[in-house]
């Protein structure tokens, strides 16, 4: 059945609205010259609600009141308390619609797109019918309490709360239906533990309103309501209400059941209107719950299938990799990992999930020094710390010949305060380390071999420019020794870099603030000597670290020269250093500049090979040994823009100082003041 049919048009309503209104005069109590049940309430809310956006609006209104005054007129009432009637009818509904679209908006839409209306199927749904029809029912009660008893006198506070009663049960049943009315049940099964509840209401009615009506044990039949709104489609649940609701109030308003023999007439339809208000609160809230709690079952099975669907797929993606995938935990076991990862690291076994991948399965620096568990990339990452991707030779009894894997690691996004995972990729970089290795290597034995050609081709080019001073072709001879000096720079660059990737290591504990200050003199000396502006110094607080000296020092010195480059020209080179801890075992030094910077979207590749540098005497290799130096100690190296202005931040890290000297050096800092003024270059 379609929803047209569920909203319908004026014509429809009007008919349903007047049989409604006829329907209701078969329930009037003689005595209260009243009915106990009244469906126009309903059938009014809901058409008031439907045509509120509409433009005849007005006359649905209008036609409304006309077809209570008629429908009442023929029935026998007469026709000053028919219009009041009318009057109330009309201000029920208007009430109804406004306190509608405020709170029950998506479940009638007016004239709007059908599939923007949807029905009343959850429990705060009921809550908010509830909290509209209240109003609107009082608003008419009092309405129609003040109307007759203008008009016949005799009206009490218990007829207006019939009134209100009775117009709250309407709207809470039969606007239900009219939005559920549409998905009728199908359910074979369902349909015959419907016939079931229905001859046990049947029974049981039958018992307490003929058999028993003298007994006050009509609470008794409150459990096959129960039955019906926990068990029945919500829509057979309220027909349930409904049918058995008016099967009391008949048999009361004839004398017979356990509410017939309550004194006065009021009281007694008061107490008949209580009775079918709390069985459709009672079926209405446990259909409603009922319907949500299947609709959350439903969304969670089809959930569940999605998620089993997506674990398969991204089980097959994992499995399938060519890299190796881990996940470990926040002490280091492994949680997952896929197959590819057991071929990387040599053993499936020692990579199973539950175990612990440690340094003990064979994880050496490239070099060949063992690493330790709190050097692992995956350890620094639990720990807190931002790892760069890092090289590690795998050799153990699986792989004896030894393997370069490259360990990509990230941290899991959780929770504040949720445990702590990370996630490895393992990727192969044997066969790129070996080409690279070869090409260096022979890159550094040619430039080692092109030193004695070159040399004898600067001392000739020497010779040349004595014997042709003061001729013209001595400025070509120039060119030559030009051109000698940068194929000069560019080899011992070459032969640098080298000897930085292959050297062997020396670590001893540096004194930083010496090391620095002895450099900063030599750059003072330097520019000194050349008629330049004298580099500006400021030092921070400078632990110790623990390296190799020589290649420490190659290392600082490169980036400060790169520093004082790139200063802006007319301008004295100005550049602050400082360190500070960053994880439990490393330090972080920071040399920052006020030069031009590097742009943005070049400072990832200032540190790869032979990266261009704006001074034509550079070979452009030096960033990049940088780079080799730091790595080959265990830290990283990056460039960003300087915080505190223009110019760049160059800064690595090293591991902290291990010796009693880094320790004393270290308590000599805490001692210093706060404002103490770090020693300057002479």
């Amino acid at each position: 059945m379609s929803q047209r049919f569920a909203l319908p048009n004026t014509a429809i309503f009007a008919v349903l609205y007047l049989l409604a209104v006829l329907a209701g005069k078969l329930a009037v109590m003689d005595e209260l010259d009243s009915s106990v049940i009244w469906p126009a309430t309903a059938v009014a809310a809901v058409w008031m609600v439907v045509r509120n956006d509409s433009r005849g609006r007005w006359t649905d209104a209008a036609l409304l009141f006309v077809l209570t005054v008629g429908g009442l007129a023929v029935t026998g009432t007469s026709l000053s308390v028919a219009a009041v009637h009318g009057l109330v009818a009309l201000l029920e509904a208007v009430v109804f619609a406004v306190a509608a679209a405020r709170w029950l908006p998506d479940v009638w839409a007016g004239d709007g797109e059908e599939g923007s209306r949807r029905p009343l199927a959850h429990l705060d749904d009921l809550w908010r019918l509830l909290l509209v029809a209240t109003p609107s029912a009082f608003c008419g009660a009092l309405l129609g309490t003040l109307g007759e008893e203008l008009i016949n006198g005799d009206r009490t506070v218990g007829n207006a709360a019939v009134w209100l009663v009775r117009d709250v049960v309407s709207v809470l049943l039969f606007s239900t239906v009219a939005r559920r009315i549409a998905a009728p049940p199908r359910d074979e099964r369902m349909m015959i533990e419907a016939a079931a509840v229905l001859l046990v209401s049947v029974g049981a009615y039958f018992y307490v309103f003929e058999v028993n009506d003298t007994l006050p044990i009509g609470f008794a039949l409150i459990p096959v309501t129960v039955w019906a709104g926990l068990r029945l489609p919500t829509l057979l649940a309220i027909a349930h209400t409904m049918l058995f609701g008016t099967i009391a109030a008949v048999l009361t308003l004839h004398g017979t059941g356990p509410y017939a023999e309550v004194a006065g007439v009021t009281s007694r339809a008061l107490i008949i209107q209580i009775y079918v208000g709390i069985l459709a609160l009672v079926s209405l809230t446990l259909a409603f719950s009922r319907d949500e709690r299947e609709a959350l079952i439903a969304r969670m099975s089809v959930s569940e299938q999605e998620a089993t669907e997506k674990a398969g797929l991204m089980t097959g993606i994992v499995n399938s990799m060519t890299e190796g995938l881990a996940i470990l935990d926040q002490s280091g076991k492994l949680v997952l990992r896929n197959p590819a990862a057991g071929r990387l690291l040599g053993s499936t076994s020692t990579v199973a999930a539950g175990t612990a991948l440690a340094s003990d399965y064979g994880f050496f620096h490239p070099d060949g020094t063992p690493l330790t568990d709190a050097e692992l990339p995956y350890q620094r990452a639990l720990a807190g710390e931002d790892v760069q991707p890092m090289d590690v030779l795998i050799r153990n009894a699986a792989v004896p010949e030894g393997r370069i894997v490259r360990f990509n690691v990230s941290r899991l996004a959780t929770h504040p305060g949720g445990p702590q995972h990370v996630v490895v990729v393992f990727h192969d970089v044997t066969a790129d380390r070996r080409h690279r290795d070869e090409l260096m290597s022979f890159a550094g034995v040619v430039a080692h071999d092109l030193l004695n050609p070159l040399t004898t081709i600067e001392g000739w080019a020497e010779v040349l420019e004595t014997e042709l001073a003061g001729y013209k072709p001595a400025e070509r001879v120039s060119r030559i020794q030009r051109a000698a000096a940068r194929m000069r720079t560019f080899l011992n660059g070459l032969l640098a870099y080298t000897a930085a990737r292959d050297g062997k290591l020396m670590p001893t504990t540096i004194n930083l603030q010496l090391l620095l200050t002895d450099i900063a003199n030599s750059r003072y000396d330097h520019a000194e000597s050349a008629g330049k502006p004298p580099p500006q110094f400021a030092f921070g607080q400078l632990d110790a670290v623990e390296g190799d000296p020589v290649l420490v020092r190659q290392l600082i010195e490169c980036l400060i020269d790169y520093a004082i480059d790139n200063t802006v020209p007319g301008n004295p080179p100005q550049l602050s250093v400082a360190s500070q801890a960053v994880t439990s075992g490393m330090i972080r030094i920071d040399i920052l500049d006020a030069g031009i910077g590097i742009p943005e979207g070049q400072r990832p590749s200032v540190f790869s090979g032979f990266h261009r540098a704006e001074d034509p005497g550079r070979s452009g290799l030096e960033l990049a040994i940088c780079k080799r130096i730091v790595e080959r100690h265990g830290g990283a190296i990056e460039a960003g823009a300087n915080p505190y202005g223009n110019g760049t931040r160059m800064s690595f890290t090293l591991p902290v100082g291990r010796s009693a000297y880094a320790r004393t050096l270290e308590n000599e800092w805490n001692r210093q003041a706060v404002g103490m003024t770090s020693p300057q270059p002479r």
